[in-house]
């Protein structure tokens, strides 16, 4: 059986953004691919500690896998479910990782020079996660790693180190699937990217200070329909799907397509060439307040004690798993 691994960390409530890029497909691919495959979703709580948490990390932690449950996910015998620092190998293999990498791979990583831009100094955590990151997947020689357009970056690093790995000490690692075989895997023509609501040239981000800027999933949907009455648009007066061009506008045909679970495609033929953006506004915030209701009523039916059943299976077999391969690893360089 193969791997398929994921995480979201739970710094904070999720966005909009992390549940219709990264949430969503991932509940789709798990539910499709278990069947036959380990699909394994962790937290990445040791990730979540190099930036500020908003509120409790371990409420955010089973809040956020509430989310996983309640946007559909059908756990069962192949899905593990598990909290990384729990999972004590990562650590481990991160440090036999640092001694394989190189400084100057790790400094060339955009979310690195994003976040310690316009800083004297940051935090060595923020260097160094790509390293954590590919211990995270190599631990479980996982081959699709469905992520979010901003880490495809990380995964060629992971194939990387990996390979250097191998080269040196022999066939100890898998080797994750390039980023176009990835993509592919996911079943898109590319990452999905859900912009900022007032500045859709970026992101939408947790950590952006401007609340009209991003919808959170625990907003109430009435205030969440009316931050899509406030996007930012253009003057160009038509609508067309152009990233480049129009990102105000192609954001919400693509939230629209997301949150319906309509083919991009169509919803794009549906509003090209019209000219009333309002029109656009409101079938999208009609949309995104109905799916939040829709979200919140699920989330309010799952317990914590549910949740920390599925966390102790998750990680009673993720720690097996994990173990057998960093004990192969630490063997390799002659640490066993």
């Amino acid at each position: 059986m193969k791997t398929i691994l994921t995480g979201i960390r739970a710094n904070s409530v999720l966005t909009l953004g992390n549940y219709l890029g990264a949430l969503i497909p991932m509940v789709r691919l798990a539910n499709h691919y278990s069947a036959d495959n380990h699909i394994n979703i962790f937290i990445p709580d040791l990730h979540s500690i190099i930036s500020d948490i908003d509120g409790s990390l371990q409420d955010n932690i089973i809040r956020t896998l509430k989310y996983w449950l309640a946007a559909g996910l059908v756990v069962n015998e192949n899905i593990h479910i598990y909290r990384q620092s729990y999972v004590p190998a990562h650590s481990e293999l991160c440090w036999i990782l640092n001694c394989t990498a190189t400084m100057g791979e790790t400094s060339r990583m955009i979310q690195y020079k994003e976040k310690s831009k316009g800083q004297d100094t940051c935090n060595v955590g923020i260097f160094d996660y790509p390293i954590l990151m590919a211990a995270d997947i190599l631990l479980y020689g996982a081959e699709f790693v469905p992520i979010g357009e901003d880490q495809f970056q990380h995964i060629e690093l992971t194939r990387d180190i990996a390979m250097r790995f191998n080269r040196k000490y022999g066939e100890v690692f898998t080797i994750p699937a390039k980023t176009a075989d990835q993509i592919k895997f996911m079943g898109l023509s590319n990452g999905i990217r859900i912009r900022d609501l007032l500045s859709p040239e970026k992101k939408m981000s947790k950590s952006t200070p401007a609340e009209n800027s991003k919808i959170m999933l625990d907003d109430d949907p009435t205030r969440a329909a009316k931050k899509i009455m406030s996007a930012t648009t253009d003057s160009i007066g038509r609508i067309r799907y152009d990233m480049f061009t129009q990102p105000g506008i192609s954001n919400l045909l693509q939230i629209e397509a997301l949150v319906t679970d309509t083919p991009l495609e169509n919803v794009v033929q549906k509003w090209t060439g019209e000219t009333s953006y309002g029109e656009l506004k409101r079938t999208v915030a009609e949309s995104v307040s109905k799916m939040l209701a829709d979200l919140q009523s699920n989330l309010a039916q799952i317990s914590d004690e549910e949740v920390l059943r599925i966390l102790q299976a998750g990680e009673s077999y993720a720690n097996e798993v994990a173990n057998r391969k960093l004990h192969e690893a630490q063997k390799a360089v002659g640490l066993r």
